[in-house]
């Protein structure tokens, strides 16, 4: 497989004591294979656990981690704007802190991305390891989305993706932070500009430590916000 020149990897982490270290550590050999220069954000979205000193030892243990810490937590959405916004290669590929994915499948990315030149190649769950309810209420919002939008993708928020960095560059910037919108609004912004995409099937992985926090009404409800604010203001 052709290396890619340039690779940024973010890793949005809020409470992952338990996870964040061997997540990172298991990404870098990948890493080596398959890009010529690349850097790891880790963005510590306020963690009350020890996530943020984890994250710092693992920057000053590999010189091409960095960290960017929010001095409170304000939303997957808004770690995923610093990821996006902090990263400084070409290509960017994100995916969670809680080792639920094998990073060792951005593998299948690239090569997706050689076969199809997407500007964006989005994961999709080739089995989801989560509840039955979550899956339901997933399904639901791709439907908004779609009703709203018109944006078909097989997972709009599987969180594996990999994206030119022109892309974050030239669409509008990013508002949505506290809900579950942002990868929607993203794809939205990317489509509406023209940007091709790609999709690629990906394992998930039960969670081995710690609990996930996305799915609370409250996040649930800004979620809905932040849809029905883009779709009027578009």
């Amino acid at each position: 497989m052709d290396k890619l020149k340039e690779l940024s990897v973010f890793f949005p982490a809020y409470n992952e004591e338990a996870n964040l270290k061997e997540t990172v550590e298991k990404a870098i050999p990948v890493l080596k294979k398959v890009a010529d220069k690349y850097e790891v954000l880790i963005i510590n979205d306020g963690s009350k656990d020890k996530t943020g000193q984890i994250a710092d030892s693992l920057a000053k243990k590999y010189s091409f981690v960095r960290v960017i810490h929010h001095k409170i937590n304000r939303g997957y959405g808004a770690a995923m704007q610093s990821g996006w916004y902090g990263s400084k290669y070409e290509w960017i590929a994100f995916t969670d802190a809680d080792g639920q994915f094998d990073f060792s499948e951005i593998t299948k990315f690239i090569e997706k991305q050689k076969e199809t030149g997407a500007d964006l190649v989005i994961g999709y769950y080739l089995k989801r390891a989560v509840s039955p309810m979550v899956i339901f209420t997933s399904k639901i919002w791709e439907f908004l989305v779609f009703l709203f939008f018109g944006l078909r993708a097989t997972d709009i928020d599987c969180g594996f993706k990999l994206v030119r960095k022109k892309v974050i560059e030239e669409i509008p910037r990013l508002v949505s932070e506290r809900g579950p919108f942002i990868t929607s609004e993203f794809l939205i912004k990317a489509k509406k500009e023209g940007f091709n995409f790609a999709e690629v099937g990906v394992h998930h992985y039960p969670r081995k430590e710690g609990r996930a926090t996305g799915r609370s009404f409250k996040v649930i409800l800004s979620g809905l916000f932040d849809l029905l604010r883009l779709r009027f203001s578009m």
